[in-house]
């Protein structure tokens, strides 16, 4: 028990602390959108970068590390076509459908997945969930960003004419995607076998709790509980996508090719994780509909905190 209480601090100082501090800010009106804006640029643009550059360069090349990137896609993808084929290919409304999807896509595997697993599994499940985010962070750039944006520019050239080769260009060249060069240049000292200096790990484990707090403060900016309860039932879906169909199919297909113990817990645990941060902030920077993805967050979070986690505690430990 004197193990656990500690890391279940982590809960609280990086994940809901920032939420209060966000939203609080927000009432008070202490911080312009402007403002947040850029926090939330910086997180994209920065801190994303140099924390893809760091993890990579000391990533294990490994042919037993194959299952977990196969898990990793599988846990974005799967949900995002199930999400879409069962759910938002009815929404008329091209921003709330691209929201929808970006909802369904993306899970909160790296902070608190991370945080959870490491509370039930010490190094090594927080090892396999950075490992497993890494690959959500990979499809963040290559297709959930592109696809927001997609979204966002089918949607006003229902309004203005805009330029393909300009909607080309636009979706795929951003600063957005500025991490993925952060993943290539650390990959390539890996391969290389340059050794990262042993300084760098107290700056990549400051980075993770400074990136928590960047990512979770913007949302606690954005969360209006109006918004929350307006959305509420379109979030229904996004509930049992999340708590029901996901998981059934990641629990068969862990109990198939999974051996080892800690490493099917994770997937488990991931598997069951809500509705991520950055789908509130891949919504802001696109411009498709935040309410509806703050609304799928706040609620999927807050199941997963009070019962989903409880219950997977005691299962899984």
């Amino acid at each position: 028990m004197d193990g656990i209480n500690p890391r279940i601090f982590f809960v609280f100082t990086d994940l809901l602390l920032p939420l209060i501090v966000g939203w609080y800010l927000h009432k008070h009106q202490l911080l312009s959108d402007d403002t947040m804006n850029k926090v939330i640029r910086f997180n994209v643009v920065c801190v994303y970068t140099v924390l893809s550059l760091l993890s990579f360069w000391v990533l294990p090349l490994s042919w037993s590390l194959l299952l977990i990137p196969f898990f990793g896609f599988l846990l974005v993808l799967t949900p995002g076509l199930l999400g879409y084929l069962l759910f938002a290919r009815r929404i008329d409304n091209l921003l709330d459908r691209g929201a929808y999807v970006a909802s369904a896509m993306l899970a909160n595997l790296g902070t608190l997945g991370g945080v959870c697993a490491f509370i039930l599994y010490n190094e090594e499940g927080f090892a396999y969930t950075q490992l497993i985010g890494t690959c959500q962070n990979v499809l963040l750039c290559l297709i959930i960003f592109p696809l927001a944006q997609y979204y966002h520019l089918k949607h006003t050239e229902a309004r203005r004419k805009t330029s393909r080769l300009h909607s080309l260009r636009a979706m795929f060249f951003s600063l957005n995607q500025l991490s993925l060069v952060g993943m290539m240049a650390g990959f390539a000292l890996n391969a290389a076998g340059i050794q990262r200096p042993d300084i760098l790990a107290p700056l990549f484990q400051s980075l993770v709790h400074i990136g928590a707090w960047i990512a979770m403060l913007p949302v606690g900016f954005l969360i209006d509980f109006k918004q929350v309860r307006h959305y509420a039932r379109q979030t229904r879906s996004l509930v049992a996508l999340r708590f029901i169909f996901t998981p059934l199919l990641f629990v068969g297909l862990t109990q198939l090719l999974v051996t080892a113990p800690v490493l099917r817990g994770t997937l488990i645990l991931l598997a069951f994780c809500p509705t991520a941060i950055n789908a509130v902030l891949t919504a802001k920077l696109y411009e498709l509909n935040v309410g509806l993805t703050i609304s799928s967050f706040v609620i999927t979070t807050t199941a997963f905190l009070l019962a989903i986690f409880p219950f997977l505690f005691f299962l899984l430990k």
